[in-house]
């Protein structure tokens, strides 16, 4: 097939595959997909289905009392309308105080535009049509009811159905001059020593820094050790008096100070907590950080404020577990153990909580953690800081010089952000939506957004879902909360799950024990019978003993599905016989279980069966010449043998379907419509290359009478150039002979499946050298070559003589001495003088 045939061919697949989507799309759903209404045999099961109903009209005359709404049981008077159980869900707005400082034109706009969509009632607080109250007001002081609100609307009551999904909206905006309490949490082992002098000497600072972010702050101070039993700490009597040079008796933790405004109070406790020490390198952190957690009262926790939790040390943690090192076996209860001077009573005799602890407590007191740590700590502070809500890791330099403006970005990033948390079962799914900050983009799938500032308004689209009923009805009604990490505030939802019908419970009007209608074999529930053990059938006529026979109410069930519904779900059981669901356009259910149906077989395209067959029980029964799962499959292989070979794919394939499916083998997979090509093996180039050689070009192995002996049967089109349509199933072979010569042809299957060869009508041949004319210009550039370097050396020495001439004339012209005389000459004759000698005679 060429290339323009293949994209138009694929072009209209594509076009009537788009058409069939949209006219598959046009049918209802009731005949495209069984209807999931009619298989529920009570109530509770039919409301717990989305999108079905349920008819307790006593003179109900359909077939399944399960319906769809839109499906004409009700247009064509089967049920009584008045008599229709199609609960809805219902939102109602039960508290929604104004924000505080919430700034119009930010985040989600400055209006509260609806809490949920569909068809709901809402209460008379929610004003304007899904306006919650009305303006958020623009000022940085307290509401009109008397405190800071970052979180609207407050309380929410909502009835859901099972499987059906409600959206709700959600405000936060973060309001200036929100309380903050920061409880500094100290590491005071000997190596701390230095940290806790600079803290004494920033208390100050600190306190006004953070009055700079927010003027409503409290600081508290406390410190901790390890327990002070082995191998965590030194026994010996002197020890545990001063375990090293200078330092105070070791203890495991010690709240210092309470809560407070005031900072020259903390600096002075600071000052007065003494350095101890201890054995091992990790300390006793995690007991600290629970009794600061849990110990509300004794640290002064306070309500609507944001929470920190500083926690600054330069060595790792004990957790839950290490406890047994030192013999101790009780796990910690997580429950606040301060004695009146501030120590941890417990510390010698609980374990170390678990870091599940840990944050099961942040999560309970909405508490911020920050962990004030060195560089050669912070990698495994920064792992547990995942593991525990709202933490985040700051480091410390070795002397805790730059914990204010630690504290400060730490603070800062935490009330920038906001990260809404929710503590629904598993039963009841939330999925979070928002645009941020960005007022004109798109929602989200998020729960977190950062770089908000004061009075931005920030909006929660909030899914929330029904995924199944529990099983205790007591938990079909949840208190759920949402809430922004580590502020004391949230959304409370009182959901109600529509998991059960009010005429199933007693007191109803469609409620009777021992009812006529029922034989007074049952109860009347919602317009059906639940009949008492040994009797059954619509209005329980039937018992285990009738006709003389046993008939009991497994006659109804499959032997393959014991423990599968009575009818396979799809009827109903009168006196041990299955009475199949009626359905219309030729749907039927059948089979003495209702087992078998004849329209749920496999589908192509939409076709049942593929139009090829019909549907028997689920399985597709074929016409002779189709076979396959949905007779998409043709018997024939008539399509799957080469043109000249009664060879099914070539030998390297399987016919399926009527078309080849390939080998893989070693070499690589057989390609091609007939499995006849091969990337690296071997075509039948080589068995047409002897016959194109001889009658071509009158050359190769075969001479004259072997060539027409052997080759006449081989159809050779002359062409200029031989180039192979590979997409053609066409065969390109190049080839090199004797002579040096190349040459090309081309073998391939034509319409009418004979072979036929293209063949390049002249070889390309190299030119013949002139081999004399070559060695003399060979010998001739030789010669030349050697002459011009004789002359170049000839020149250099020129040269190099004339430039020696003339430095030696230069440096005779130069020479001081008389050019006459030898000055390295001498005389034969000296003259020497006896210095003793004055010219007088000998004494």
């Amino acid at each position: 097939m060429t290339v323009p045939l293949m994209k138009y061919v694929l072009s209209n697949c594509l076009i009537l595959c788009v058409i069939s989507t949209i006219v598959i799309a046009q049918i209802p759903q009731e005949f495209t997909l069984q209807n999931p209404c009619t298989t529920k045999s009570n109530c509770r099961e039919c409301i717990q289905t989305p999108s079905c109903a349920w008819c307790t009209d006593p003179e109900y005359k359909g077939s399944a009392r399960c319906f769809r709404p839109l499906s004409g049981v009700i247009s064509n008077k089967l049920c009584r309308e008045e008599y229709v159980l199609n609960p809805i869900s219902i939102l109602s707005v039960t508290e929604n105080l104004k924000l505080t400082s919430a700034r119009s034109g930010s985040g989600g706009g400055g209006t509260m535009v609806g809490v949920g969509t569909g068809s709901f009632q809402y209460n008379e607080t929610w004003s304007g049509k899904g306006k919650i109250n009305g303006n958020f007001g623009s000022g940085g002081g307290a509401a009109s009811h008397g405190r800071i609100v970052q979180v609207a609307p407050q309380r929410l009551s909502l009835k859901l159905r099972a499987r059906e999904t409600q959206r709700v909206s959600m405000y936060y905006s973060y309001a200036e001059g929100y309380p903050v309490d920061l409880y500094y949490l100290m590491d005071l082992s000997r190596s701390m020593k230095d940290d806790k002098e600079n803290l004494y000497a920033l208390g100050d600072q600190l306190a006004s820094t953070m009055r700079k972010l927010t003027p409503n702050f409290k600081l508290g101070f406390g410190s901790f050790v390890d327990k002070v039993v082995m191998p965590y700490a030194s026994t010996l009597s002197k020890n545990l008096v001063s375990p090293c040079e200078g330092c105070a008796a070791p203890y495991g933790f010690k709240h210092a100070m309470m809560l407070s405004t005031d900072s020259s109070q903390f600096s002075h406790m600071v000052k007065q907590a003494n350095i101890s020490g201890n054995l091992d390198t990790p300390e006793g952190g995690f007991d600290a950080i629970m009794q600061a957690i849990v110990c509300k009262n004794q640290i002064g926790w306070r309500d609507k404020a944001r929470r920190l939790l500083v926690f600054s040390t330069d060595a790792g943690f004990h957790f839950a577990g290490d406890g047994k090192l030192g013999g101790i076996v009780k796990p910690n209860d997580g429950n606040c153990h301060l004695s009146h001077e501030g120590f941890y009573t417990q510390s010698s005799y609980q374990d170390y909580p678990s870091i599940g602890q840990i944050n099961l407590s942040v999560q309970r007191n909405y508490i911020n953690v920050i962990f004030a740590v060195n560089r050669s700590t912070i990698g495994i502070y920064k792992q547990l800081a995942k593991s525990i809500e709202g933490a985040s890791v700051g480091e410390l330099k070795s002397d805790s010089s730059n914990i204010v403006q630690l504290i400060k970005e730490q603070y800062q990033q935490i009330s920038s952000t906001v990260e809404m948390k929710h503590n629904a079962s598993s039963a009841v799914s939330l999925k979070f939506h928002s645009r941020c900050l960005d007022s004109t983009g798109a929602l989200v799938n998020t729960n977190k957004c950062a770089n908000i500032k004061v009075g931005d308004l920030i909006l929660f689209e909030i899914d929330i879902e029904v995924l199944k009923c529990p099983k205790n009805r007591a938990d079909h009604f949840q208190t759920i909360r949402i809430y922004p990490v580590g502020i004391d505030e949230s959304l409370t939802i009182d959901l109600q799950m529509l998991c059960e019908c009010d005429c199933e419970k007693p007191g109803h009007k469609f409620y009777q024990e021992n009812s006529p209608f029922c034989s007074h074999r049952g109860t009347y529930k919602c317009g059906i019978c639940e009949c008492i053990p040994g009797a059954f059938g619509r209005t329980c006529e039937c018992t285990s003993k009738e006709d003389g026979h046993n008939v009991t109410r497994t006659n109804c069930i499959d032997p393959k599905n014991p423990t599968g519904p009575e009818c396979s779900g799809k009827g109903q059981c009168n006196c041990g016989v299955c009475e199949c669901v009626k359905r219309d356009n030729d749907e039927l259910i059948y089979g003495t279980y209702c087992e078998c149906n004849n329209f749920s077989c496999e589908r192509l395209d939409g076709k049942l069966c593929s139009d090829h067959g019909k549907c028997d029980c689920g399985k597709c029964l074929c016409t002779p010449e189709w076979t396959g799962p949905n007779c998409a499959c043709r018997k024939s292989k008539d399509n799957c043998y080469p043109p000249d070979s009664n060879i099914t794919c070539s030998g390297h394939g399987e016919c399926v379907c009527g078309q080849c499916v390939c080998d893989y083998v070693k070499e690589g997979r057989y390609t091609g419509k007939f499995c006849e090509k091969c990337p690296n093996c071997k075509d039948r180039c080589d068995e047409f290359r002897d016959c194109v050689q001889c009658r071509q070009y009158k050359t190769g192995p075969l001479n004259e009478a072997d060539c027409a002996a052997n080759c006449t049967t081989l159809t050779l089109i002359p062409v200029k150039k031989a180039i192979a349509d590979e997409e053609g199933g066409e065969i390109q072979c190049p080839y090199i002979d004797e002579e040096g010569c190349h040459y090309t042809y081309v073998y391939y299957y034509d319409d009418k499946k004979k072979l036929q060869i293209r063949v390049q009508e002249e070889r390309e041949c190299p030119e013949t050298l002139q081999l004399p004319i070559v060695i003399l210009g060979v010998i001739a550039a030789v010669v030349l070559i050697g002459m011009a370097m004789l002359l170049l050396w000839k020149v250099f020495t020129t040269i190099h003589d004339k430039r020696e001439f003339a430095r030696f004339e230069k440096e005779k012209m130069m020479a001081k001495w008389d050019t006459g005389e030898n000055p390295i000459y001498k005389q034969a004759t000296s003259t020497y003088k006896n210095p003793t000698y004055s010219g007088k005679g000998y004494h």
